[in-house]
């Protein structure tokens, strides 16, 4: 018998925002201001992480005006299921270092 185990890897280190990024911001920006109960004129993807699972979890810190940061964790279904991107967390007034959600 042969075992194959597999370990999902963990998130990247922190990247600077990219368009990919942004875009994927700008498709969850009104489900984050009707989260946080806010709207935000600024809303600018600056750094994320990624973590490739069955698609891919992206942490990302988004700068919303002055010195006020959200980190947003975001999850998008791999291309070929139809690449849905989905918000599954968002926390506000951050100016750290983006971490595990």
């Amino acid at each position: 018998i042969i075992q194959v185990s597999y370990r999902c890897p963990g998130f990247t280190d922190p990247m600077d925002a990219t368009e990919e990024i942004q875009k994927i911001c700008d498709q969850v920006k009104g489900e984050v201001q009707k989260n946080t109960k806010k709207v935000y004129e600024e809303f600018r993807a600056v750094k994320y992480t990624s973590q490739v699972v069955n698609g891919t979890n992206y942490l990302i810190k988004v700068h919303v005006g002055g010195h006020i940061y959200l980190h947003l964790k975001v999850y998008q279904s791999r291309p070929y299921d139809g690449g849905e991107v989905v918000l599954t967390s968002v926390h506000d007034d951050k100016d750290d270092t983006i971490v595990h959600l």
